[in-house]
C-alpha cells in the first residue's frame, strides 16, 4: 500500500492524504452481491430512540460484506479471486472461490494477492491466508482473526496493520501477545489466521478537512468547557475555564483513570499481563 498527497489546490488538499489502493485487483470494482447487504444506520441510538454513542450521524451510505470469521470450510482449497476494498473497516478483503462455486469473504493479509490459494483445517499448511487452530501453529508465528471461544469465529486482532504473536503453548491453552501489548491465554483448540492484517499504512491516513470526517459519519465533538453548565457538568463560568473538576461526561462519569471493563467477565482470569502494566515484558508471578 502508499499513500497518495494531492496537489495543494485549497487549503483542505493542502494537508489531507489518500489510500493509492494499489494492493487491489481491480479498483472501483462493485462487491460480490450475494454476499452484500443493507446496513441500517442508527445515528448512536438504541432500540428506544435514545442517543447512547454521541457524535454519530449522517455520512455515507454503505453495503455491508458479510465476512467469514469462522473459517470453517475445512480440507478445501480456495483461490483469491480478487482484493477489494471495505467500506465497513480498516483492512482489505479477499474474495475467495471455492471449487464448488461458493464464495467468501475474508481478511486480506500482506501478501495475499488474486490467484493465491488457502485453505482451512487443523492439518493444513501454516502459511499467509490458511486458518488452522492454535495448538498446529509454531510458536514465534503472526497470526490474526483469533477466535476467544471454540467455533464462535474469530474476535481480535481484526484492524489494518495488526498482528498477534503466538508465544508458547500447552495441550489446552497458547499463549499469545496481543498488539496492545497485553499477553493472554485462549484455547489451543480455538482458530486464528496466519499473517498480519493488510493494509498498514491506513493510520497514517490525513483527512485533511471536516467534511471527510463527515462522509465517515462523524459528527462535531464539541467540548465540555464550552457548553453551558445546564447541557455539561464542566460548562459555564466566566471567561476561559478548566472545568473545576477532573473530566467527565454529560451525565457527570469520570473519563479519566476509571476501569470501565466489568470485573465479572470470564475472560479476565486468562489475562497473564494487562496492557498498561508496569512489568512489561515479563511474566507475571504466579501466586501461591
Amino acid at each position: 500500500m502508499g499513500i497518495r498527497q494531492y496537489k495543494p489546490t485549497s487549503p483542505g488538499r493542502r494537508v489531507s492524504t489518500v489510500n493509492d489502493f494499489a494492493e487491489l485487483t481491480h479498483p472501483g470494482k462493485q462487491p460480490e452481491k450475494a454476499l452484500c447487504e443493507r446496513m441500517p444506520r442508527h445515528g448512536g441510538r438504541n432500540h428506544h430512540g435514545r442517543i447512547t454513542c454521541r457524535h454519530r450521524g449522517g455520512g455515507a451510505k454503505r453495503l455491508y460484506r458479510r465476512i467469514d470469521f469462522k473459517r470453517n470450510k475445512d480440507g478445501v482449497a480456495a483461490t483469491v479471486e480478487a482484493v477489494e476494498y471495505d467500506p465497513n473497516r480498516s483492512c482489505h478483503i479477499a474474495l475467495l472461490s471455492y471449487p464448488d462455486g461458493e464464495k467468501r469473504y475474508i481478511l486480506a493479509p500482506v501478501g495475499l494477492t488474486a490467484g493465491h490459494r488457502v485453505e482451512s483445517g487443523p492439518e493444513v499448511e501454516p502459511k499467509v491466508g490458511n486458518a488452522l487452530p492454535l495448538r498446529r501453529i509454531p510458536p514465534g508465528m503472526d497470526v490474526h482473526n483469533i477466535e476467544m471461544n471454540v467455533g464462535q469465529g474469530g474476535k481480535l486482532v481484526r484492524s489494518a496493520g495488526t498482528s498477534a504473536r503466538l508465544l508458547s503453548r500447552t495441550d489446552d491453552w497458547a499463549i499469545i501477545i496481543l498488539p496492545s501489548g497485553e499477553m493472554r491465554e485462549v484455547r489451543a483448540e480455538c482458530r486464528a489466521t496466519i499473517g498480519q492484517v493488510g493494509n498498514a499504512d491506513h493510520q497514517n491516513l490525513r483527512w485533511g478537512k471536516a467534511g471527510r470526517t463527515r462522509h465517515r459519519g462523524r459528527r462535531p465533538h464539541v467540548r465540555g468547557t464550552a457548553m453551558n453548565p445546564v447541557a455539561h457538568p464542566l460548562g459555564g463560568g466566566e471567561g476561559r475555564s478548566g472545568g473545576g473538576r477532573h473530566p467527565c461526561s454529560p451525565r457527570g462519569v469520570l473519563a479519566k483513570g476509571g476501569r470501565t471493563r466489568s470485573p465479572t467477565k470470564v475472560s479476565n482470569r486468562h489475562i497473564l499481563r494487562r496492557r498498561k502494566s508496569r512489568r512489561y515484558g515479563q511474566l507475571p508471578t504466579p501466586k501461591k
